[in-house]
């Protein structure tokens, strides 16, 4: 069993090379949920993610005849350059196995800290067959990335962090991808205070752990669908899962679309990046029936990649009605199209981008379509330009966005 004394020692071991990421508190969540909203921006840590915290205190326990050998892993980004830098810092070779589907950005950070990466399969149960295959072939140590004790107590030091900082903390919320950061936090959280809630948050397109937890037993999922690339995981862990069972009071399952809209609440609010995994329990705050609680949200990671990064931003503009696209049928004879853009004007609409078609009709004289895209302020300034076209006979009709 974990104890007390097992945190203690792994908090005392990763101070030597995380960082102690400040709480902080958040205004604009406080407000939009009623709760008194603290962010742990492990987002800001040294190599953008908490994993560096499991990997490093497991590595740390092992003999020097175990690190001599080579160190191995699976993961799809965040545990890789963890188990890289802590590798690194001990003298050992790393290798991992990433998901071909990997963020550029995770693959080219683990290489610059020195590691071998492979990448092979398309999520992370497929990397982590190959890496185990590898670790049996050459010899090397696996260093799983969630179904360890070991790695999980280091992940735990986080909570030892939060207790530190807000004694009266009344609810965590905890990423859950194979469930090493939800049972490290969970085991130590109620070793400090019993009545602390610990509550579970998973992307709904890969709920493997709530799935378990509902059949009582460890379950694979036939697949995983989700852009929180971090918590892609079919499989959780079998060795922590009593903790799991034991210590997590809930699982709240979240949807891609309500990653999207959180991103931009962090950006517009906070100024921070941070990955979809990482947003996980931001999505999840609008779902706890609570309010006046002291709530804190760990932000497990920032690594994303600016690609990923720009396909985010564009989809949550359209999601909070801040982008739109609208169709109009028009004559096609000179000043129309000056007639449909002085109205969007007046409205203070922004045209971003036009489409003309003058083959929607047989009759093309009698009609085209004009396809706009505009940018407005929110839904109730979408409908104030939509109510004008109509005023004007237009009729205009939504259509679906493509930036």
């Amino acid at each position: 069993m974990l104890t007390l004394n097992d945190f203690e020692q792994a908090s005392e071991t990763v101070r030597e090379v995380t960082l102690e990421t400040k709480l902080m508190y958040s205004d604009y969540l406080s407000e939009q949920t009623g709760n008194k909203v603290y962010l742990k921006p492990e987002n800001m840590q040294l190599t953008g993610a908490y994993k560096l915290r499991g990997a490093y205190y497991k590595i740390s326990t092992l003999t020097g005849e175990e690190r001599s050998r080579g160190l191995i892993t699976a993961s799809a980004g965040n545990h890789a350059q963890g188990v890289a830098y802590a590798a690194k810092c001990f003298g050992a070779k790393a290798v991992i196995v990433m998901p071909t589907t990997t963020p550029l950005i995770k693959v080219n950070r683990t290489k610059n800290y020195g590691a071998e990466v492979v990448l092979y399969g398309d999520v992370y149960d497929e990397a982590c067959q190959k890496a185990y295959e590898l670790a049996n072939e050459h010899g090397y140590t696996f260093i799983h990335p969630f179904d360890d004790l070991a790695v999980a107590t280091g992940q735990g030091t986080i909570a030892m962090e939060i207790f530190k900082e807000l004694p009266l903390v009344e609810y965590i919320l905890v990423p859950i991808g194979g469930g090493g950061l939800a049972t490290g936090v969970s085991t130590l959280a109620k070793l400090l205070n019993p009545k602390i809630k610990v509550i579970g948050v998973e992307p709904a397109g890969a709920a493997c752990m709530k799935e378990s937890i509902k059949q009582g037993k460890v379950v694979t999922l036939p697949s995983v669908n989700t852009i929180a690339d971090g918590t892609a995981v079919k499989t959780p862990g079998s060795n922590i899962f009593p903790y799991i069972s034991k210590n997590l009071d809930d699982i709240i399952t979240v949807t891609d679309d309500e990653l999207v809209v959180s991103f931009l609440d962090m950006v517009e609010n906070h100024k921070m990046i941070v990955e979809n995994s990482g947003l996980l329990t931001v999505a999840a705050l609008k779902h706890l029936d609570v309010k006046g609680k002291r709530v804190v949200s760990i932000l497990s990671g920032g690594n994303m990649d600016v690609i990923t990064m720009s396909s985010v931003v564009s989809q949550g503009l359209i999601f909070r009605d801040r982008i739109f696209t609208v169709s109009v049928l028009l004559p096609d004879k000179p000043g129309e199209l000056s007639k449909v853009a002085d109205i969007i004007a007046r409205e203070q609409g922004n045209v971003i981008k036009l489409e003309h078609n003058q083959f929607v009709s047989t009759n093309r004289n009698a009609e085209v379509e004009l396809r706009i895209t505009l940018e407005c302020f929110g839904t109730e300034h979408k409908a104030q330009i939509m109510n004008s076209l109509q005023e004007n006979a237009y009729k205009p009709k939504l259509v679906r966005t493509n930036l």
